[in-house]
């Protein structure tokens, strides 16, 4: 018997119906600036385990973005962001990881001390030596814009971790 190559799954951003598309997911990631840095965490378990990303995470039940956003910074890395900005909203399709719908949150100030968790290892890059080969593709194409103050709205194909088509939106402020 002759194994048929897998069917490939792979849709181009236009070809999805994004009208009726339905996150598995509702996430936030939550960036803070200090200066020309920006902390960032190496995830240590879950989805993206071993990348470099910002906090965050999935909504609770009842709770609200921004509240994720907070929560979840607080949790991974023992700080609660200050002076938070809605950056915008990122929508990530793929057949083979959870469809996701995230928020992302720009911080100007902090509480506490960024301290490694179950969760995560912080770290504090320079906002010119953000190590995107480290990251999840699509972060090259609009984290910049997001921490230099832009409006992102982004739409992402992905299948097996691999970044395949996507479409940005940015609106300078």
């Amino acid at each position: 018997m002759i194994k048929s190559e897998k069917a490939p799954t792979h849709m181009r951003i236009d070809e999805i119906e994004w009208s009726s598309w339905q996150p598995e997911w509702i996430c936030t990631l939550m960036f803070i600036v200090r200066g020309d840095e920006v902390l960032l965490i190496r995830k240590k378990r879950g989805l993206g385990e071993g990348k470099i990303n910002g906090p965050g995470g999935k909504l609770d039940r009842g709770e609200t973005p921004l509240e994720c956003a907070v929560r979840e910074t607080e949790e991974e890395l023992c700080v609660t962001a200050k002076d938070i900005r809605f950056a915008g909203e990122l929508f990530f399709h793929a057949e083979d990881m959870p469809r996701i719908h995230a928020h992302v949150f720009i911080a100007q100030d902090f509480e506490g001390t960024p301290t490694e968790t179950d969760e995560a290892i912080p770290l504090w890059i320079p906002i010119n030596q953000i190590p995107f080969d480290e990251m999840w593709q699509d972060d090259e194409f609009w984290l910049g814009a997001a921490l230099t103050g832009s409006h992102i709205r982004g739409w992402f194909s992905f299948e097996e971790e691999l970044l395949l088509d996507y479409k940005i939106e940015l609106t300078p402020s």
